[in-house]
């Protein structure tokens, strides 16, 4: 069985004992009933889609993880360029977390590969080709520019970034900024940092309420230590369930994504649990009980297996962007560019492949379903579901945690990478065959390593779900 944190016998026998520690220290010796409630309506069909539990088990375990996995250890996918130091835009916040797990350590300059640092400022596609395309491209561009003034040059870079935030469903840092810095996502793992308390509960209470794309149903206060004083009823728009036809199908769409998020990150924080701190260093695994405290079915008055399931929507979503997306990787001059042609060309094939899979799965997510009906109330809700996510990812500058800040940045950029893939299906069928023209669609460096890494996380999630259905089985046997 796979694990964090374990690489002997004697490690997964000392974890077993920790998770009956855990189990009675944190759930007051829970029943073997309760140990089986977090997966027993995590089955069968989804709502919203064509799709089941098990077929995604299946694919994402047995054929997709594994291919992905490698992927993302490659230099083109483990350096992200981020700025931690971003002020909160909605509150004062002076607070950041003192604990040591909570620091992101960034990379020295000599640690990020030549081709990544150089061609940070390109797009992707723009980053091949040979010197003399690249000298033939700079003289023409000098021809251009020498004939504009610099008002006008200053006009036209406005303009494209104008027309690029167009398109984003979320913010995204100025890599050109001297506040972003380079941080290598392999020596700063997401995992449990200790990071909790009112500031971080402040965090979701603003993402979950300061949108309108929720039923009421869902208990609040949402901080699970804070006493609970029933359901708060929202505006009149939000109306009962997820599962009454009152609430369209987009603004319930937006609600999974959110809580599916939100459930894939509590997730790696169970199954990268701190378990133990001594002078003989840290042992990270999985605990069992904080997985059932977020997860199970009478613990969280129902809302337990609704976040799973929401997990399982997300993971669809973001399978179908990868699927839809391929044209734009398979294009002859787009590579994953690190200054290392060999492996460059190795990872590009990599991608390619996994991209495949993702294509071959058989129940994609049929996203025309979204934004349908009359064209002019479409195009608002569009616009309004972009801007509410664009909300959210500044949101994540609030963090006083610099870890779960990295994480929660990337991952909503991944995710608004993904819904933007999703809405430029013309753009990306009518992308340029031929070398040279000008391509209607585009990806930076950093949205793609966004998109990949946090499509890992979620397919992570998924493969842990099967660790915890294991630890759950054997801690039940065991009682």
């Amino acid at each position: 069985m796979w694990r964090y944190g374990m690489g002997s016998g004697t490690k997964t026998t000392k974890l077993s004992l920790c998770v009956i520690v855990l189990l009675t220290v944190f759930g007051g010796a829970l029943s073997s009933s309760a140990a089986q409630r977090c997966f027993c309506r995590v089955t069968g069909s989804l709502d919203d889609c064509a799709c089941d539990v098990e077929t995604i088990d299946s694919f994402n375990n047995k054929q997709l993880f594994p291919k992905l996995q490698k992927l993302l250890t490659s230099d083109y996918f483990r350096f992200y360029k981020v700025n931690l130091n971003k002020p909160c835009p909605f509150w004062t916040d002076n607070s950041h977390c003192g604990l040591r797990d909570c620091a992101v350590k960034p990379c020295t300059l000599n640690e990020v590969p030549d081709g990544i640092r150089t061609g940070s400022q390109k797009q992707p596609s723009e980053a091949s080709g040979d010197a003399a395309e690249e000298c033939e491209r700079a003289e023409k561009l000098g021809a251009v520019n020498s004939s504009l003034s610099e008002e006008t040059q200053k006009a036209l870079r406005d303009w494209n970034r104008y027309d690029d935030e167009e398109e984003r469903f979320c913010m995204v840092d100025d890599e050109e900024s001297p506040d972003s810095e380079y941080v290598d996502l392999l020596l700063n793992p997401e995992r449990y940092t200790g990071y909790k308390g009112p500031e971080a509960w402040q965090i979701w209470n603003s993402i979950y309420e300061e949108n309108c794309f929720k039923p009421y149903t869902v208990n609040r206060p949402l901080n699970p230590l804070a006493k609970y004083s029933g359901n708060i009823t929202l505006k009149h728009e939000c109306v009962a369930s997820l599962h009454l036809p009152g609430l369209c199908v987009e603004k319930r769409a937006f609600y999974r994504l959110v809580s599916g998020l939100h459930s894939s990150i509590n997730i790696h924080l169970s199954a990268r649990y701190l378990l133990e701190d001594n002078w003989f260093g840290k042992t990270w695994g999985h605990n069992v009980s904080e997985f059932q405290q977020r997860f199970d079915e009478t613990l969280t008055k129902g809302e337990g297996p609704k976040r799973l399931r929401n997990l399982y929507f997300l993971y669809l979503i973001e399978l179908r962007a990868l699927a839809k997306v391929l044209p734009f990787f398979h294009q002859p001059s787009f590579q994953l560019y690190t200054g290392q042609p060999a492996q460059d060309q190795h990872n590009k094939q990599l991608l390619l492949e996994l991209l495949q899979v993702a294509k071959s799965f058989p129940l994609h997510f049929d996203e025309t379903s979204l934004f349908a009906g009359n064209k002019k109330e479409a195009a608002k809700l569009k616009e309004d579901f972009r801007m509410t996510f664009k909300n959210i990812s500044r949101i994540m500058d609030c963090v006083g945690c610099f870890k779960c800040r990295l994480w929660g940045k990337l991952q909503t950029q991944g995710l608004g990478t993904a819904l933007k893939i999703l809405f430029s299906e013309r753009q990306i069928e009518s992308l340029p065959r031929s070398p040279g023209a000008q391509p209607p669609f585009q990806l930076s460096r950093q949205e793609i390593v966004a998109l990949f890494n946090a499509f890992g996380r979620i397919s992570t999630s998924v493969r842990e779900l099967e660790n915890f259905r294991s630890l759950l089985s054997r801690v039940r046997d065991e009682m």
